[in-house]
């Protein structure tokens, strides 16, 4: 029992590495490109982390990912249960996660 606020302040060590170390970690080249709009940013990311000059075809394979999911169509739970193709997977998936919280294995 005297052990126990050893075990809640040993957290407090990882924390304190990832802090430190956060600042110099460089950002994702995704997160840049998409979100900040930033291409020179992102062009240095992706010669960093892929180690070559020339990385045009990445850029241009991210920015075609993200117009192909812009263009995606969302649907709804009820729009999903309507339909008849998909129907089946859906009751299959919800009823084996049922299984799994009633039986415990969630918890193994």
């Amino acid at each position: 029992e005297s052990r126990w606020p050893f075990l809640f302040g040993a957290i407090i060590v990882p924390s304190l590495v990832q802090v430190v170390i956060l600042p110099f970690l460089p950002e994702s080249p995704r997160y840049l490109l998409l979100e900040k709009h930033n291409t020179s940013k992102a062009e240095k990311a992706f010669q960093k982390f892929l180690g070559k000059d020339d990385v045009s075809h990445e850029i241009e394979e991210v920015l075609a990912e993200s117009r192909v999911q812009r263009n995606t169509k969302m649907v709804s739970v009820l729009q999903l249960l309507r339909t008849r193709a998909v129907r089946w997977q859906i009751v299959t998936v919800v009823v084996t996660m049922g299984c799994y919280q009633l039986c415990g294995l969630n918890a193994v």
